[in-house]
């Protein structure tokens, strides 16, 4: 690609338009999945903005696109006009131009959109003043005042899709009335502008969840959004809010607080919590923005005094699972262990409570050094985690760090562990490994009826360098079942177990006793020819 090269905006909706005009839905999509896959190869564009590429499919696809002339574009697959092929390009080509490749693949639904801040020259005149007008309410406004003008921004784009350019052109659109604000002023606004939006996000599908008494799902693209949004909000949480600089400022943010606790309340009364995207917010505006300026306990008393009142409206049992989880936080926070433990254990008591909203307590005790405080969590938020589907890789390093600074809670770690089995199988496998206790591993994988076959050869490696005499009577065992399987398949395994018994016998240095076991399987199978054959083979008999 030349280095200079870049595409305006107008191009670029251009590009998005011809995507549009010239694919169909599935094709877009498909070729999305080619972009993610990397099969987009050799690519290079030339003037006049004329793209080549190679592509793998079947085979590997010469793609030819011209930008200003996209209907002498071709690919020597086999379809017949734009192809898959043809658009992974234009989506590798919008990547390095750091454009949105979610747009493009979207392209169908978002090329006739309103652009934000368009408008009708008639209308200029008076959004213009519109803007004026809010840009000098902003500054003196409260935060319920803040989402009523971010209403009046975004209302003409309630029709569009919501998807990452819907958000572009909400965020242009606040952006043109935003004025200049204070760091915490600016950052408590900023804030509110991401809720806001997530909000928005939100609710079409909460509508359509409501109509039909379900949970509901996120569109795909709408899905990229509201993950991007996510990511935006944590990386804003965690600058400091300079609130002792700016005193002031502490009315907005309890008018926040109130904000995002309704918003989390409401969403656990619209659906199953399987994604508590409020309840993320309610947790980091907690740890990063109010503990640091709390002075005193008095702020999280006060909290929990607004949970109590909020606890007659909830109308579903997920709402209180939500409420279980926030009074947690605050207890959390006053230091009473035991309190939060209780109602944590009451929340899990229904399904959908999700395991960030249980580990969200972890990070802040390892932060601050707390390690014992920080083991006895681990031992009571262990057993609470029910999800197969989450890495606990996070909640392994935690255990790790607890005992690296206390070491006398490690059989506190193991006893939770162990209780926890089958779902934290993999991280107390792994911890078994890391702290060299090489017999407890051998006896959980003999207990759970496991075999070699069920490893990689890696996996075994530090057995076999630092407890070998573990591995012998696995091998042995497994060596039996094969045989017993009668078959030429089992045989070849039963072989390949021997030879890895053979070094394993030597490493030991008990060559006569390998003879002894070599000479008797031998004897014990000698009708089985084709067990014998496979010894030969392996050179483990003459």
């Amino acid at each position: 690609m030349q280095p200079n090269y870049a595409l305006d905006e107008a191009e670029w909706e251009k590009l998005i338009s011809d995507a549009a005009h010239y694919f169909d839905d599935l094709t877009l999509k498909r070729g999305f999945q080619y972009f993610k896959q990397n099969r987009v190869q050799t690519f290079s564009i030339s003037e006049p903005r004329k793209m080549r590429a190679l592509v793998e499919g079947r085979e590997a696809y010469h793609v030819y696109i011209s930008l200003d002339h996209f209907s002498g574009s071709y690919c020597d697959c086999p379809v017949d006009g734009p192809c898959k092929h043809m658009a992974a390009v234009l989506m590798h080509f919008a990547h390095a131009q750091g454009r949105s490749v979610a747009l493009l693949a979207n392209a169908k639904a978002t090329a006739s959109r309103p652009k934000a801040g368009v408008a009708d020259p008639a209308d200029k005149g008076s959004r213009s003043a519109l803007m004026k007008k809010l840009s000098g309410l902003i500054p003196g406004a409260t935060v319920a005042q803040w989402h009523e003008y971010m209403q009046l921004l975004a209302g003409p784009l309630d029709h569009t899709v919501r998807n990452p350019q819907y958000v572009s052109r909400i965020w242009t659109a606040i952006g043109e009335a935003r004025p200049p604000l204070s760091p915490a002023a600016g950052r408590l606004f900023k804030l509110h502008a991401h809720l806001f939006i997530l909000d928005k996000l939100l609710q079409p599908a909460l509508a359509g969840a409501g109509s039909t008494g379900l949970g509901y799902s996120l569109g795909y693209y709408t899905a990229i959004a509201v993950s991007e949004l996510q990511t935006d909000i944590t990386g804003l949480m965690q600058q400091p809010l300079p609130l002792e600089a700016e005193p002031g400022e502490w009315p907005r943010v309890l008018d926040t607080v109130s904000y995002v606790r309704r918003q989390m309340l409401a969403e656990g009364r619209e659906r199953s919590r399987e994604q508590p995207y409020f309840s993320a917010c309610y947790n980091l505006l907690w740890t990063r923005w109010l503990v640091p300026n709390a002075d005193g306990t008095a702020l999280y008393s006060d909290e929990l005094e607004a949970l109590r009142k909020a606890e007659g409206e909830l109308e579903t049992p997920h709402s209180r699972q939500a409420l279980l989880l926030a009074e947690a936080r605050m207890y959390f926070l006053l230091g009473d262990d035991r309190a939060a433990w209780e109602l944590l254990r009451k929340a899990s008591e229904r399904p959908g409570i999700h395991p960030d909203e249980l580990l969200a307590f972890l990070a802040p005790l390892s932060e601050a050094g707390h390690w014992s405080r920080l083991a006895a969590w681990l031992a009571e938020v262990g057993p609470l985690l029910t999800s197969r589907l989450y890495n606990l890789s996070d909640y392994a390093r935690h255990w790790a760090d607890a005992v690296r600074h206390v070491p006398e809670t490690e059989p506190l770690m193991w006893d939770t562990l162990s209780s926890m089995l089958p779902l934290s199988r993999e991280i107390y496998e792994e911890l078994l490994l890391q702290y060299e206790k090489y017999q407890d591993w051998m006896d959980y994988q003999l207990a759970s009826g496991k075999t070699p076959a069920d490893f990689r050869v890696s996996d075994l490696q530090p057995l076999e360098k630092n407890a070998p005499e573990l591995l012998l009577p696995f091998y042995h065992q497994a060596v039996e079942r094969f045989v017993l399987e009668k078959n030429r398949h089992s045989y070849k395994s039963a072989v390949k177990l021997i030879k890895r018994l053979a070094k394993l016998y030597k490493k030991l240095k008990r060559d006569e006793r390998w003879e002894a076991y070599l000479e008797a399987f031998t004897s014990r199978n000698s009708r089985l020819r084709a067990l014998q054959e496979e010894l030969r083979k392996g050179k483990l008999i003459p």
